[in-house]
């Protein structure tokens, strides 16, 4: 039977009218202004065309303009596709095509993209935020209630072959992403959540959701900026914040001798696990840090590591949420404590499936377990440990990126007969992509740089190319990138 929940936002306002629901720079706006703003826009985007289940790009930075996009296209009840802002057109384009996107929304950073963009999808309409709050508004009455089996949001992720999956995830999958939260870090009427990460990663969007569902305000900001969050943390402005380990280092490298305000009472870290010297600092400074493991798949987290086994579980991501189960498997059975395996979890946060990927569902979906891909073990106490996220993924500053994917361009270069792409440790980012290359002709890094520049976005790009003469791979031909470091002695 299909399960339905009034709207989320239209409720919210009905309920919490007056509540803050965003504060960003100079401007807040409550609930109540909030719907109306979203319904506004709702009138606006239907105006071209657009209604239930079609599929809508955006490209926006964190604004109070985005928050009221995004919950504008929820009154519609299309489906929003959201774009990594650092994308190259071309990657862009093709997200959209296999997304079937009627409609791009881009802001003022984005738009020196849209015309590349549109010359690969001619039949997309594309505009700005500009022009979309100048346009007409069409007779619309918004949805009166989610499905929970709807869906909601589109993302994509990078696999470790081929092109990256679009990530379907469902008003379900954020309503339970968001209940097994609350119910591990619990509510308070004082509550207000930090988003200094991209509202296009789950990571930001989870936020936006969890504001309208908790009736919490969130407090956006544009960018990563250290000393405005630093003041709020001190000022007691913001009670909830997330962060990856980069960025707690730099608060803790600007915050000096001051403290943060009583009512401070999550640090929720993400993107593995923080050093040991991190967590002392935290824990002398009475900073409660949680970590988390989670992913696209399952709509933020899915396990977390209270502040008071930090110390005592170093290298953990913790357990599974109260809704969610995770095991792990070797030789396609249940491994016992302390052996490694394959991260399986479950869960109705998890999502349903990959967009247009019949191949992917059948390989990472089996009897409602979903394949993280990533290796790890759980100890006799059943704390997940996270080996290797994704075979070979490199988290650099947050961001997750695939060898393989650079891999694909470098090997698309007329002069590369082979290439491999490996993390390798960076006192800034936390890890980068260093490039291992094979090539008979006369390429240089810098061509080959600017090669990638063309194909990939900017994070993504090596931070070093080390030409060599083969690279190491096993019996059945497979690259072992782990080998990889060791030849750096070795390049031409």
């Amino acid at each position: 039977m299909e399960q339905r929940l009034p709207n989320w936002l239209k409720q919210r306002a009905y309920l919490t009218p007056e509540r803050k629901a965003v504060i960003f720079e100079n401007e807040t706006l409550t609930f109540h202004d909030l719907f109306q703003k979203a319904v506004d826009l709702a009138a606006k985007i239907t105006s071209y065309s657009i209604s239930k289940g079609d599929t809508v790009g955006i490209m926006l930075s964190n604004h109070i303009d985005t928050f009221s996009v995004i919950h504008a296209q929820q009154q519609t009840g299309a489906k929003t596709l959201f774009l990594n802002l650092r994308l190259t057109p071309s990657e862009l384009a093709w997200q959209l095509q296999d997304a079937n996107a009627k409609l791009l929304i881009a802001d003022a950073e984005s738009l020196g993209k849209l015309k590349e963009i549109q010359n690969e999808c001619p039949e997309l309409t594309c505009i700005s935020l500009s022009e979309l709050i100048d346009s007409p508004k069409s007779a619309f009455e918004p949805e009166e209630e989610f499905s929970l089996d709807s869906i909601c949001s589109l993302m994509y992720t990078s696999g470790t072959t081929g092109r990256p999956k679009g990530v379907k995830q469902t008003y379900g999958n954020h309503w339970w992403s968001a209940s097994g939260s609350s119910l591990n870090l619990g509510l308070s009427e004082k509550d207000v959540w930090g988003c200094t990460v991209p509202l296009f990663h789950i990571s930001g969007f989870s936020i936006l959701m969890r504001s309208v569902i908790y009736g919490m305000p969130v407090r956006l900001f544009s960018k990563f900026d250290v000393e405005a969050i630093n003041q709020c943390l001190i000022q007691g402005e913001i009670t909830i914040l997330s962060v990856v380990t980069s960025m707690l280092q730099r608060l803790l490298a600007d915050l000096n001798d001051q403290e943060y305000h009583e009512q401070f009472r999550c640090m929720l870290l993400g993107g593995g696990p923080a050093p040991l010297t991190v967590l002392e600092q935290c824990r002398d400074k009475g900073i409660p840090v949680f970590q988390t493991y989670g992913m696209t798949e399952t709509s933020s987290q899915i396990v977390t590591l209270a502040p008071e086994d930090s110390i005592r579980k170093l290298g953990s991501a913790g357990k599974p949420l109260f809704p969610c189960q995770v095991k792990i498997m070797k030789d396609q059975e249940d491994a016992p404590p302390n052996v490694e395996g394959e991260i399986v979890v479950k869960g109705p946060n998890v999502t349903h499936g990959y967009l247009n990927r019949d191949d992917a569902n059948k390989e990472s979906f089996h009897n409602g377990w979903f394949k993280t891909g990533d290796i790890g073990y759980l100890d006799e106490d059943g704390f997940v440990y996270v080996l290797d996220r994704r075979s070979d993924l490199i988290i650099s500053g947050g961001e997750n990126i695939y060898p393989a994917e650079i891999e694909n361009v470098l090997l698309s270069h007329p002069d590369v007969s082979d290439a491999g792409v490996k993390g390798m440790d960076d006192p800034q980012w936390g890890e980068v992509p260093h490039a291992f290359v094979v090539s008979n002709q006369d390429l240089t890094e810098h061509e080959l740089l600017d090669y990638c520049r063309r194909n990939l976005a900017k994070y993504k790009l090596p931070k070093k190319i080390h030409f060599v003469n083969e690279l190491p791979r096993n019996a059945s031909n497979k690259l072992l990138r782990r080998q990889l470091p060791g030849l750096i002695s070795e390049v031409k």
